[in-house]
């Protein structure tokens, strides 16, 4: 059975938007490994439409030269969760049609590597709330951003993990890896 593998970038203060904005002055090789780390144990990613929109402006035209996740973010398999979009157009892309909660059910009984979530924050909570993600991983940066969205809200149902494993960072960034208490 496939895991979904849900990635974020997390502040001090529970901000996952825009962590371009605030993270990459943090970045480094440990981080470098640990992202890495997840890439290669994963074959698929599932992303919501505004993390699909925005990965697809700007994945597309880097190389290996410009980022060393250019040829995972390029080549592999990507399902987009979406109730506006009518296509997706960025290679490997398919859009998900039908009963999402049926549509990833069968992603998970099928052979590979793991379906990995990177933002789509609305998704995630989704993915949380409907019993489906196996694994949350959050770097949460030395930061406080104090303001943007955060992957809890304020008002929300709430949500019981258990702490798999968990590493601190030369620079301060915590990673953290949960899993849901179901």
């Amino acid at each position: 059975m496939r895991k979904i593998v849900s990635t974020l970038f997390i502040s001090l203060d529970g901000v996952v938007e825009a962590p371009d904005q605030w993270s990459l002055s943090y970045w480094n090789e440990e981080l470098e490994h640990a992202v890495g780390a997840g890439m290669a144990d994963a074959d698929t990613m599932l992303l919501g439409r505004v993390t699909y929109e925005g990965f697809a402006e700007s994945w597309p035209g880097r190389t290996v030269a410009d980022d060393p996740g250019a040829e995972f973010m390029n080549s592999v398999r990507k399902y987009v969760a979406s109730t506006t979009l009518t296509s997706v157009g960025w290679q490997n892309s398919t859009l998900l049609e039908g009963d999402l909660a049926t549509a990833l059910a069968g992603l998970k009984a099928g052979e590979g590597g793991d379906i990995m979530t990177s933002g789509s924050t609305t998704l995630v909570r989704w993915l949380l709330g409907a019993g489906l993600v196996d694994e949350l991983t959050l770097l949460q940066y030395p930061v406080v951003v104090g303001r943007g969205r955060r992957l809890f809200p304020v008002e929300g149902p709430s949500f019981d993990f258990e702490l798999a494993r968990s590493k601190a960072f030369g620079n301060g960034v915590l990673q953290l890896v949960y899993r849901p208490v179901r």
